[in-house]
C-alpha cells in the first residue's frame, strides 16, 4: 500500500486534515467538539504544537500549525488517538473513527500562512453552512477578528502581525482580508501544492528536496517522491533525442541510450528495459557513441545543445503530475 510522504524537521509548518471513516461524522454533540479543542491545547503542552487556526467540520477537521521538535506523528497521534478513545468510550463502540491516515503538506509559511488561515476559515461557507465565516462557532476565525475570546493555545498573533501593527487594526484588515473573497470563485491555494505535499515558492520546494528528499527517491512505496525528482524521465530523454535526430533513427536510438544513461539517474537494468537489451549493453553503447561524439563536432554541438535542455529541466515541478 502506497505511503504518503511526510517531510519532518523541527520547525516545520503543516496543513493538516483528516476525515471520518467512510466520511461519517466525527463529532456528534456540542461536547464532542469542545473534547477535541481540549485535545488540541494538551498538545501544545505535552509535545509542544503551535496551532495557528483550525476548524472542526462534521465530517473532517482542518488545522495549520507548526512543530518546533519535528514531532508531527507524536501530535497528531496524541490528538486523532485521544479523541478517538473519548468517542469510542462514550458511545461505546470499537474501531476507527477516522479514514486512514491524516493528510499532512508542508508550507512555506512566509507565503501561505495567511491565505491557508483564509482557506481554513472559510470552509463552512464553502459547504454553505453559513453566509459568513465568522458565523462559524467552530473555528479559529471569530478568535482572529475579536467577536470571541482567543484561547491561550492559538496564536492567533502569528498571522495577524502581518495585517497591522495594533491589535484592533491587525483584526480590522483581517476580517476585511476575509470578506473581500467571492467565495463561488475561490479555490484552494492547496491546489498549488507540489506532489500534494509541499506548498511554496519553486525555491522552497528546491531547498526541501536538496535537503529532505534527495536521499529518499529510491523508496518506490512513496508515490509523492516521484514529483520531486531533479531527473528527467526516460520517456522525455527519449522523445527529445529522437526528435532532434528524426532523419536518422539508429542515431537517434544510440544517443538516446547515452543521454538516459549519462543523465536520468534510472537504474541500468531499467534503461535496458526501455531498449530492450541486456544491463552491459548500456554500458557499451553509451561509451561507442562517446567515442564518436569526440570525433564529430557536428555531432558534439547537437550533444552541447541537448544538453543544456536537459539540465533546465533540474528543479521542474509538476503539481499537475498524476499520483
Amino acid at each position: 500500500m502506497a505511503r504518503p510522504l511526510r517531510i519532518i524537521y523541527p520547525g516545520a509548518f503543516y496543513h493538516v486534515t483528516s476525515r471520518g471513516n467512510e466520511k461519517k461524522d466525527i463529532f456528534k454533540s456540542r461536547r464532542d467538539r469542545e473534547k477535541f479543542l481540549e485535545y488540541l491545547a494538551s498538545a501544545t503542552e505535552r509535545y509542544g504544537a503551535v496551532i495557528y487556526a483550525y476548524c472542526l467540520m462534521s465530517n473532517h477537521i482542518h488545522l495549520f500549525l507548526q512543530t518546533p521538535e519535528g514531532n508531527l506523528s507524536q501530535i497528531m497521534r496524541h490528538i486523532i488517538g485521544a479523541y478517538t478513545t473519548y468517542f469510542n468510550i462514550k458511545r461505546k463502540r470499537a474501531g476507527h473513527l477516522f479514514q486512514g491516515r491524516y493528510k499532512s503538506i508542508l508550507v512555506e509559511a512566509n507565503e501561505y500562512a495567511a491565505e491557508l488561515t483564509r482557506y481554513i476559515h472559510l470552509n463552512p461557507v464553502k459547504a454553505g453552512i453559513t453566509a459568513k465565516a465568522d458565523e462559524y462557532e467552530w473555528s479559529s476565525c471569530r478568535a482572529y477578528i475579536g467577536a470571541a475570546p482567543t484561547p491561550e493555545w492559538l496564536r492567533s498573533g502569528f498571522i495577524l502581525g502581518s495585517f497591522g501593527k495594533t491589535e484592533p487594526v491587525s483584526r480590522k484588515n483581517y476580517r476585511e482580508f476575509m470578506e473581500k473573497v467571492e467565495i463561488e470563485a475561490y479555490e484552494s491555494p492547496l491546489k498549488s501544492a507540489v506532489g500534494g505535499s509541499v506548498l511554496g515558492s519553486p525555491e522552497f520546494v528546491e531547498e526541501i528536496t536538496e535537503t529532505h528528499l534527495n536521499e529518499r527517491r529510491a523508496d518506490k512505496d512513496i508515490p509523492a517522491l516521484l514529483h520531486f525528482s531533479n531527473r528527467p524521465p526516460l520517456e522525455e530523454i527519449i522523445e527529445l533525442a529522437r526528435g532532434a535526430m528524426k532523419n536518422n533513427d539508429k542515431l537517434g536510438r544510440q544517443v538516446s541510450i547515452y543521454l538516459c544513461h549519462k543523465y536520468s539517474g534510472a537504474p541500468l537494468k531499467e534503461i535496458a528495459t526501455k531498449f530492450d537489451v541486456g544491463v552491459t549493453a548500456i554500458g557499451e553503447a553509451s561509451k561507442r557513441i562517446q567515442k564518436k561524439i569526440e570525433g564529430d563536432k557536428a555531432l558534439q554541438k547537437l550533444i552541447g545543445t541537448l544538453t543544456t535542455t536537459i539540465n533546465k529541466w533540474k528543479w521542474r515541478v509538476d503539481p499537475l503530475r498524476p499520483l
